[in-house]
Order: C-alpha cells, then structure tokens, then sequence
C-alpha cells in the first residue's frame, strides 16, 4: 500500500531526519496561465499564505522569485501543524517540503543529495529520477549534464538503488537559484484560486449539509464571502445559531474571516404562515429571503448571492422553484452544487470538516414551518398575488429584521 504524506512526512523527522526540512516550495497551477495578470495571483496568494501561518507556531519568511513561491521557517516550527495551514489555502496546488544546499561546487551539492536520500528513504531498494533546473545560467554544468552526473553519484553511493527515467519512485527535484533547493515530496494541496481574486458574494448558510459546501465551493474559486443566517426564535434555539457559528469558523479556515449576519425571520415567517397557502410556505419564505439577502448583498458591496440547492434534492429545489425564487433578485444568483446528489455533497463536507457540526440536531427556520405537500411547479403569478395579501405589515417586518440584524465575524 502507498505511503500517505503524513505517513512519509513522519518517516522523515523521526530519528535522525528530525527537523531536517526548514522550508517549502509552495506550487500553483490555475495562476499559471492568467498572463500578464499572473502577479497579481502571485501577490494574492502570498497574502494568504501569510495569513494563514499566523494560526501556526514559529516565525515565517514569505517570498516568491521567479515563478516560484517559498515559505522558509525562521527558527523553530511544527511541521504537521505548518502543512495542516497550508492545506486550507486556496491557490495551492502542492506543497513540497525543501533543504537547502549552498552553493560551494558540485562535489558539496552530490554530498549534500546523497545525504538527502540517505535521511529521507531509510529503504534505498528504489527507482529514481534526477530532475534538475537551472534558474541560473551562470552554473557550471547544464540541467543535463547535472542529472547525468548526480546519477551517477546516488548509484555509486547506493548500487540497490536504480534509475527509472519514466515512472520513478522518487523524483529527485533540484532548483539552481540563489540557494539550491533539494526535495522529492509534492503534499497536495486544496487548489483553486486565492481568496478574494474573484470578488465578494452573500452566502446563505444554515445549519445544513449543503450551504458551508456551497461557501467552500465559492471560496475555492478567489470569492470573498459575507455570510447571513435567519434566525426564529422561540422556534429555533440559541444553540441552532452557535451551530451556524461554528460551522461558519469551519468554512473561514479555507475562505478567512467571515462576517456573519444573523436576522430574526420570525415575525417575517408567521405572517407568511398564517397569510399564505401552506402548500407554498418554503417558496414564498425563500422569496423573502432572497430579498432580505440581496439588501444585505447590497450594502456590502457582495456582486451576488450564493445557496446550497442543487437540483431536485428537494421540493423548493425543482427547476421551476428555483426559477419562481430567482425572480425577486436583481443580483445573480450561484449555485456551486447545482449538478451534486447528495453523497457529492456529503464526500465534500467530510472532507472539509463541517459534517459533524451540521448533523447535529438542532433545527433552523427552513425546517420549522414545512408544508406537508409542498408545491413543486409553483405558478409564479398566484406565488406573486398571495404575496400581495401580506400587505404594508410586511413591509415594516422586514425593516425591521433588517434594522434589528446582529453581526458576528467569524475568524
């Protein structure tokens, strides 16, 4: 069975490889190809690295040269706990633990690679490929040249070892720069794009499965978000709402700092409920808000709103429920799980962390008042007059809710 990086990862520190890697190469894929645009990636991405390294113990140095990013430990740090950060930030797409060789001649770079592979594979009955780049023209021997030649070195110092130009088990990575940097280990990374390169949207977020995948989702794609929760009590308790707290802190790990807007549906709710055709309850809820969401969006500058439904998961998440829902906003309105059955959703909140959290039995307001034969091709000109009768009140209780909204930012 393969060797996860974690696995590999302690391998390596134990004994006398402890504390052996002092820096990473952090690798991007999507910023690759934005041209002329490409450092403004760079920067961002930079940015959101160092921000999420302040969660971590140690002092670390951030910079990026020519195309490659590096993240060097300034003293002591916690490797595990450093890799856990750097898997939560979006535009990472490997992160590839390094040593450093100085350059002082070939013979002190083959010292140092015969080392390297003697700390870092305590079984040397492996194939392997040297794969060299040379940054720096000014160095002796071509990219070439020095495969061949460190090649030969490894063989010499271990004849169990063999070279396998196709399908290695270790590739061997050395960068010419400045410094060299050695290393064969690429940990993945979340990918994606860094956060807030792709502007800002208002995601809907409940106590669900679905909605902290739908923010991760967004997120992974450079979104910045804002978050706005309907709170109903007495209906739902305190601990429904520490429950969206919580859920939220989960999803700002990977999207950062997250303010969450808290609004009190209940008044806006029992109006509904005690006005409208039951059968048309969720609709007619989900229109409201929908416009208390984009309000919000408005004022805060979000370009769009963003839910957890995808199609036909449930009766208000038809085609034709969608469609009637959509009319009341100007705004778009995204979708990330638009095309996920439910195991999509669920394999993606596992991963992330927020599946414990959201399957805790506490209910939120879409859960309290639910028709017992929902309408699923609602007719958008009877959902439009119904809406009618709830009159000026309705008006002043969504004021209201808006006026009375409690903000929490969620780091």
């Amino acid at each position: 069975m393969k060797e996860t990086w974690q696995e590999k990862a302690r391998g390596k520190r134990a004994g006398k490889g402890v504390n052996m890697f002092k820096a990473f190469l952090i690798k991007y894929a999507e910023i690759g190809v934005k041209g002329k645009n490409r450092h403004l990636f760079e920067d961002a991405l930079v940015h959101q690295i160092k921000v999420a390294l302040k969660r971590c113990e140690g002092k670390f140095f951030v910079h990026k040269t020519q195309g490659r990013i590096f993240v060097e430990a300034e003293g002591e740090f916690d490797f595990d706990e450093t890799v856990a950060c750097l898997r939560q930030v979006f535009g990472i797409s490997g992160i590839c633990p390094v040593v450093y060789a100085e350059d002082e001649g070939f013979d002190k770079l083959a010292e140092r690679i015969v080392e390297y592979v003697d700390k870092v594979y305590p079984d040397k009955n492996k194939t392997f490929k040297v794969n060299a780049r040379r940054a720096r023209k000014d160095y002796p021997k071509e990219s070439m040249e020095i495969n061949a030649d460190l090649g030969e070195v490894l063989l010499n110092a271990y004849p169990e070892m063999s070279v396998d130009v196709h399908e290695p088990d270790i590739m061997l990575n050395v960068e010419i720069r400045e410094k060299i940097y050695i290393y064969s280990e690429i940990i993945p990374g979340p990918g994606g794009m860094p956060v807030g390169t792709g502007g800002k949207a208002m995601l809907l977020l409940s106590g669900g499965i679905d909605s902290p995948v739908a923010g991760y989702m967004i997120a992974k794609r450079g979104v910045k978000i804002d978050a706005v929760y309907f709170h109903a009590p007495p209906y739902t308790s305190e601990r429904a709402k520490q429950k969206v707290v919580d859920l939220a802190r989960i999803v700002a790990r990977y999207a950062g700092p997250i303010y969450l807007h808290v609004i009190n549906f209940t008044d806006v709710q029992l109006h509904i409920y005690e006005t409208c055709p039951h059968e048309e309850l969720t609709i007619i809820m989900k229109r409201y808000m929908m416009r208390l969401a984009e309000k919000l969006a408005l004022d805060t500058e979000c370009l769009g709103l963003v839910t957890g439904e995808s199609i036909g998961q449930v009766a208000s998440q038809t085609l034709a429920s969608m469609a009637v829902i959509n009319e009341v906003c100007e705004l778009p309105i995204y979708r990330p799980l638009i095309g996920f059955d439910k195991q999509d959703i669920v394999d993606v909140s596992e991963k992330i962390g927020t599946y414990e959290t959201s399957i805790q039995p506490f209910e939120d307001c879409c859960t309290i008042f639910v028709a017992k034969h929902p309408v699923t091709k609602p007719n958008p000109k009877y959902i439009r007059r119904h809406e009618e009768k709830l009159g000026e009140k309705m008006d002043e209780l969504v004021k209201k809710a808006l006026e009375t909204e409690e903000l929490i930012i969620v780091e």
